[in-house]
């Protein structure tokens, strides 16, 4: 029984390897996300910096933060680690109409889900959904040219 636990644990977390090597973002563009809340809405890519090791990863994500209203609206980001929430954190705010870039790098592992979402104002309190950075979707082919 003992041998078969382990035998399963070394094949998932394989596989989960192997998983996150191939489904992870190639291009520099990486993988697009958007959120929105209210007036404000905010969008980007993100991709995974490859560190010397699976467990050295970075994720980084890049974009911009936009509102048409009057109010302020910030970006905040949470990362929980191994099952452990890490403090969110405000990454922009902008205020009344108007644009202001986004750009930050948290660490990641296999073990790591990571999401955005846009609070009224510069606290946390009036949120809307988080939208996940952590989900990976593998890229598509291009299609074969058309002989001719």
């Amino acid at each position: 029984m003992r041998f078969r636990t382990r035998k399963t644990l070394t094949v998932t977390l394989g596989a989960t390897a192997a998983l996150l090597l191939t489904a992870s973002p190639s291009s520099a563009a990486g993988q697009p996300w958007s959120a929105s809340h209210q007036t404000a809405t905010a969008n980007g890519h993100r991709s995974l910096e490859k560190g010397s090791s699976i467990l050295t990863s970075t994720l980084a994500v890049e974009g911009e933060l936009r509102n048409t209203g009057p109010e302020c609206y910030s970006l905040w980001s949470l990362s929980v680690h191994d099952f452990a929430p890490m403090p969110a954190r405000k990454v922009a705010t902008q205020c009344g109409p108007g644009t202001t870039a986004v750009s930050f790098k948290t660490h990641y592992a296999p073990t790591t889900t990571s999401s955005v979402y846009i609070c009224a104002g510069e606290g946390a309190t009036d949120c809307g959904p988080r939208v996940s950075l952590t989900t990976w979707r593998p890229q598509k082919a291009p299609a074969p040219a058309a002989a001719p």
